[in-house]
């Protein structure tokens, strides 16, 4: 972890503490509560007091196994990327009327300046700088900072929990843009947890008619069709191949998930990998070809942000249902483990309270 510097405060923002807290992860399997100065901010920076931080996958593992592919936490880490929370103080080149202000935190930060971000596809930048990615620090604290124009002002209507989710939010929206839903669309979803029944909320909000989703467990197929899905396939019982539909998003990450949607999916159709899984799979190679299937991975997400608000605040997609677990930033770790635990779909930690 980068050893924050001591930031300068305007006089109208006195009344800020010098300190926050923040619960990092030590080494593999070991949190611990620390008292660290607050981030420095840049001239086009925003502070954000955080309300509340979503627990997603990626932080359990950085928790669990200590590193994800290349990414390897070998120095002291806040885990965290999900979050929402208001605008505590301003950078030099930012309007001081945005002070106060609640806002979903967008949580990277692009060179906006190589190849890929100027084609607009700043999510492909090398040298981005993602919270809770080694060795960026993450949202497991009171403050964090972040350019002001990924800090998006949310209405009222939003609640703190749905401004932090629209990050897996995000994910599920540019899955379904990369798959390219659209009114009518047949899609299969494979894997009914949190992206799984988000993704299936977003193919319905892109006007998706029949959104078959899949996984093992009886009690998450019986909520996906609460909220989103429109037919539920038991993976151990039932059989998606030949369902033709027009895309196919897997949200599992099992081997054997990703190939069978892949036989469900109609001649020029698209294939989209978004569920960590093994870094090698055997794919159904001739069926692929034969199809001309359009076959993608996701990486994170680009300019998803205005929409998702949108869509919440218009009604068509509700992130709310998904909570399950409530913790104080020092249960940080219980936090990270509630995922096993039966029921539970989506644990969120609130650093303010």
């Amino acid at each position: 972890m980068t050893t924050p510097t001591t930031r300068t405060v305007p006089a109208q923002q006195q009344e800020l503490p010098a300190t926050m807290r923040a619960n990092i992860l030590k080494s593999q399997g070991d949190m611990a509560m620390e008292t660290l100065p607050l981030p420095q901010l840049d001239p086009d920076q925003v502070l954000v007091r955080v309300a509340a931080v979503g627990v997603c996958g990626s932080d359990v593992h950085y928790y669990e196994h200590g590193r994800i592919g290349p990414y390897v936490v070998d120095h002291p880490l806040v885990l965290g990327h999900e979050l929402s929370g208001r605008i505590a103080a301003v950078g030099s080149a930012v309007d001081p009327a945005r002070i106060g202000r609640r806002v979903a935190v967008e949580p990277q930060r692009p060179c906006r300046t190589c190849k890929q971000c100027k084609a607009g596809r700043y999510n492909l930048c090398p040298d981005i700088e993602f919270y809770a990615t080694p060795p960026v620090d993450g949202a497991f604290a009171e403050y964090v900072s972040i350019q002001s124009d990924f800090a998006y002002d949310i209405p009222d209507s939003v609640s703190d929990e749905a401004a932090a989710l629209i990050e897996p939010l995000s994910v599920g929206l540019w899955a379904c843009e990369r798959a390219e839903i659209k009114p009518g669309s047949r899609v299969l979803i494979a894997g009914a947890g949190p992206i799984g029944i988000i993704a299936a909320q977003a193919a319905r909000a892109f006007g998706a008619t029949e959104i078959y989703i899949s996984d093992i467990a009886e009690d998450r197929l019986a909520f996906a069709l609460e909220h989103g899905a429109t037919h539920a396939l038991n993976a151990t019982t039932d059989s998606a191949e030949g369902l033709d539909v027009d895309a196919f998003i897997d949200a599992s990450g099992a081997p054997q998930a990703v190939r069978s949607g892949i036989k469900a999916v109609a001649p020029a159709g698209r294939v989209i990998l978004v569920g960590l899984g093994a870094d090698d799979v055997e794919l159904p190679v001739s069926y692929i070809q034969n199809r001309e299937i359009w076959l993608s991975g996701v990486f994170r997400y680009t300019n998803t942000w205005p929409l998702a608000i949108q869509l919440i605040a218009d009604g068509k997609v509700d992130l709310d249902i998904l909570v399950t677990g409530r913790f104080a930033l020092s249960e940080s770790e219980e936090a990270l483990k509630a995922g096993r635990q039966p029921g539970q779909l989506k644990a969120v930690v609130y650093p303010g309270r």
